[in-house]
């Protein structure tokens, strides 16, 4: 539990296609919010500066309070995977996914507009940052 009381998420769980990011504890969800992803939001991550937000299984890793984004908790993308595939492409990667806010002084707006990071309102970052520990899975379906 946090210190308001309120269960902390065991798991985030990101649908692509319906722009929803849910945060669950056990079996239940104690959040939904409606996202915006990449520009090119369809598929999977393969490279750097391509637009897309990448699907598979992941971890929140770590956090930045100053970030120009409000808030945002990095995900560990890439994975192991993701590097070999990049590296068989002879491309790179690329690397800070985050869930995040929006930028400093701007609304949300509804459509995709990051570089592949998954963005929500800066009052909804706010719950989302007390509410997803360190080290919370996250899975990101198409």
């Amino acid at each position: 539990m946090n210190r308001c009381g309120v269960f902390r998420a065991d798991r985030v769980v990101v649908h692509k296609g319906r722009r929803e990011m849910l945060l669950l504890y056990r079996e239940s969800v104690l959040r939904t919010y409606r996202i915006a992803l990449g520009r090119e939001p369809l598929g999977h991550k393969i490279h750097e500066g391509d637009g897309r937000t990448p699907e598979g299984l992941y971890t929140i890793d770590r956090r930045n309070p100053k970030s120009a984004y409000h808030l945002s908790l990095h995900i560990s993308y890439p994975n192991s995977e993701d590097r070999a595939r990049a590296t068989e492409m002879g491309v790179d990667p690329g690397g800070d996914i985050m869930i995040h806010g929006v930028k400093n002084g701007v609304r949300h707006p509804e459509e995709d507009w990051t570089l592949g990071c998954i963005a929500v309102t800066d009052l909804e970052m706010d719950e989302v940052w007390e509410l997803v520990p360190d080290g919370t899975p996250i899975e990101i379906l198409a």
